[in-house]
């Protein structure tokens, strides 16, 4: 339905405008997240009969998912682009995203941090402590799959299935979900466990719990604020950063790489899962090659062959 527009859109940005191919690949990605919304929310729309309430609803809810202003306004220019292409061809006769606003950069916003500061704070860590391996381990887990602070201090031992690189994670009003968990944090979570919490003497009822404080007891979403707001200052980030800023971050760069757009919803927290299905589910497939190929931590690993920190 979309694809003729598309390809007459692209022939249009190389022959009549002269644009680059990364440029020209960076509008088609735009508009292929539209088109995504559409199908997620099956919504057999053909271009021509977009209206401005649909793409409003499309910037409301990529907002939501995680995807920074910045980008969102980007995304908007594309779109933009696209429609003024169908006016111009006289495909359409009234121009939907006339009065699509772009959102204000001024306004305040969740931070975002980008890939060189979240290996600025992993470097800030002092990986010869206790706390320092247990840190490492909080924000590779943070980073690789989106969790929610309550997700994170919550986090069971049983619910880790990091043979085949996942966690079940229990979410808000008690929805389940599998999270792909990538290789680095997988390794410092490894870190942790061996060398820290088995030689801690832990609480009753924090057995099963996988981050504890030093005492053996589960941790506090304070005490989670704080170890981050201390790695920020330490790393020299002036930025307002908080466990949250990790789930932007994780969805923003999934995002921003190409990554697919049900896939990422589902990773943040909008699908329900039974624990027998933890083998056989059959769309965990998809959330894994996701993060496999759009996650920065694990494009980063196959570039370098491992990641420093």
């Amino acid at each position: 339905m979309w694809q003729p527009y598309l390809n007459g859109f692209k022939a249009y940005l190389q022959l009549e405008r002269s644009m680059s191919g990364n440029t020209i690949e960076a509008y088609l990605r735009d508009i292929g997240k539209l088109v995504q919304y559409l199908e997620i929310q099956q919504l057999a729309t053909s271009p021509e009969n977009i209206t401005l309430d649909l793409l409003q609803d499309f910037i409301k809810w990529i907002g939501e998912l995680g995807l920074d202003i910045r980008s969102q306004a980007r995304l908007i220019s594309g779109i933009k682009a696209f429609y003024k292409y169908l006016l111009m061809e006289d495909i359409i006769t009234s121009d939907p995203t006339e009065l699509l606003e772009t959102p204000r950069l001024n306004r305040k916003i969740p931070e975002v941090l980008n890939y060189h500061e979240i290996q600025q704070m992993t470097a800030a860590i002092d990986h010869s402590t206790p706390h320092g391996l247990r840190n490492r381990a909080i924000i590779e887990t943070l980073y690789a799959c989106g969790l929610r602070v309550t997700e994170l201090i919550n986090l069971r031992i049983t619910n880790l299935y990091l043979d085949i690189g996942f966690i079940k994670v229990l979410g808000k009003n008690d929805k389940e979900r599998l999270v792909p968990i990538g290789e680095e944090a997988i390794k410092h979570i490894g870190f942790y466990v061996e060398g820290v919490r088995q030689h801690l003497k832990i609480k009753k009822d924090s057995e099963n719990i996988l981050f504890l404080n030093r005492r053996g007891g589960k941790l506090s979403r304070v005490m989670v604020f704080y170890v981050i707001k201390d790695l920020v200052k330490l790393a020299g980030i002036e930025k307002n950063v908080s466990p949250h800023t990790f789930r932007h971050s994780f969805a923003t760069h999934l995002i921003e790489g190409g990554a697919d757009l049900k896939a990422v919803q589902d990773m943040l927290g909008h699908e329900s899962i039974t624990t027998t299905e933890i083998y056989t589910h059959i769309d965990t497939g998809y959330l894994k090659e996701t993060v496999l190929n759009f996650h920065p931590r694990n494009v980063a690993m196959r570039g370098k062959g491992t990641v420093d920190g």
